[in-house]
C-alpha cells in the first residue's frame, strides 16, 4: 500500500516539474538579446595652423618668383627666411611670405643686480703654457660676382606693337601693360640685367622671363611661345630673350611689367615715348 502511494506521489511530482518547465522564461527587459553600447565622447582638436603665411616651394621656384608671386621684394622674402646671397632654395622647403604678427610684451619691473663678489685672481701654475691660437684653415677664394649696376642706363620696348592694355595699379591682372603682335615675333629685354626666372611655374603668366636690373628693378615678360635665356644668364637692353605667343590670352601678346622694390609700377613711366 504504501509502496503504490509513494509511486503516485513521485509521478505526481515529475508531471509538476514538467508543467513548470514548458513556461517560457522571460529576461529583464534591460537584457533582452541586446548589449548596452557605449557611444565615444566627441573629442575636441585645435584647429589646424593656418598655412596662408607659408608658401612650400616647388620645383622650378627661385627666391625671385615667389617673391613676384606674394608681392613681395626678394630682399624682404630673404630676410624673413634668414636667406642669404645667392638665395639658394629647395624644393619642399616652407617660406614665410607674410611677418609675424607682433605679440604684446609684458613689462615687468626691474630685478635688482646682485653687487658683484671680489675673487682672488687665480695664480698661474709656473709649468702651464699658454693655449695656442688655432690657426683658420684655408679656403678657395671665391669668385665675386659682377654687381649689377645702381641705376639703368636706358629702357627700350621689349617688343613691337599695338598697345592694347595700359597700366591699372587697382585691376588685378592689369598691373603691367599688353603689346599685341605675332605668333613667334621677338620679345626683347628692355634693360640689361639678370635673369632670375625663366619658366612656367606662375599661374596666370604662362611662360615668363623675370629680369633683375638692379637691386629695386625687375621685369617681368610673359605669355610667351618659347623662352630663349636660362636663369643666370646675362642679357643686355634689346637682346633676344623669347617668342611671342599667347598662352591662353584673346590674341598673340606679350604681357610686360615693372616692379620697384616689390612693387608693380607703371612701364610708361620707364620706357621711351613712340
Amino acid at each position: 500500500m504504501f509502496a503504490v502511494l509513494r509511486l503516485f506521489c513521485i509521478g505526481l511530482l515529475g508531471l509538476s516539474i514538467a508543467a513548470c518547465s514548458s513556461q517560457p522564461i522571460n529576461a529583464p527587459v534591460g537584457a533582452r538579446g541586446t548589449k548596452e553600447v557605449s557611444r565615444p565622447v566627441p573629442v575636441k582638436r585645435p584647429p589646424a595652423r593656418s598655412t596662408s603665411d607659408y608658401y612650400t616651394v616647388r620645383r622650378g621656384d627661385t627666391l625671385y618668383s615667389i617673391a613676384w608671386q606674394h608681392g613681395l621684394n626678394y630682399r624682404e622674402l630673404a630676410d624673413l627666411n634668414a636667406i642669404r646671397s645667392p638665395y639658394t632654395i629647395y624644393a619642399g622647403q616652407q617660406l614665410r611670405v607674410r611677418a609675424a604678427t607682433p605679440k604684446a610684451v609684458v613689462s615687468r619691473p626691474a630685478t635688482p643686480e646682485p653687487a658683484p663678489v671680489a675673487r682672488p685672481s687665480p695664480t698661474p701654475s709656473p709649468a702651464s703654457s699658454p693655449t695656442p691660437s688655432p690657426t683658420p684653415s684655408t679656403q678657395p677664394a671665391n669668385t665675386a660676382e659682377q654687381p649689377l649696376p645702381a641705376a639703368v642706363d636706358k629702357w627700350v620696348w621689349p617688343a613691337q606693337g599695338k598697345l592694347l592694355h595700359g597700366f591699372q595699379a587697382d585691376s588685378p591682372g592689369k598691373k603691367g601693360i599688353d603689346i599685341g603682335g605675332r605668333r613667334g615675333q621677338p620679345v626683347m629685354a628692355a634693360a640689361g640685367g639678370k635673369v632670375v626666372y625663366s619658366g612656367s611655374g606662375l599661374v596666370g603668366y604662362g611662360r615668363l622671363i623675370i629680369i633683375k636690373h638692379n637691386d629695386s628693378l625687375l621685369s617681368a615678360y610673359g605669355h610667351n611661345s618659347r623662352l630663349l635665356v636660362k636663369e643666370g644668364d646675362r642679357v643686355k637692353a634689346g637682346q633676344e630673350i623669347a617668342r611671342m605667343g599667347g598662352s591662353g590670352t584673346v590674341g598673340t601678346r606679350l604681357y610686360f611689367e615693372i616692379r620697384k622694390d616689390g612693387k608693380p609700377v607703371n612701364p610708361l613711366r620707364y620706357l621711351p615715348r613712340g
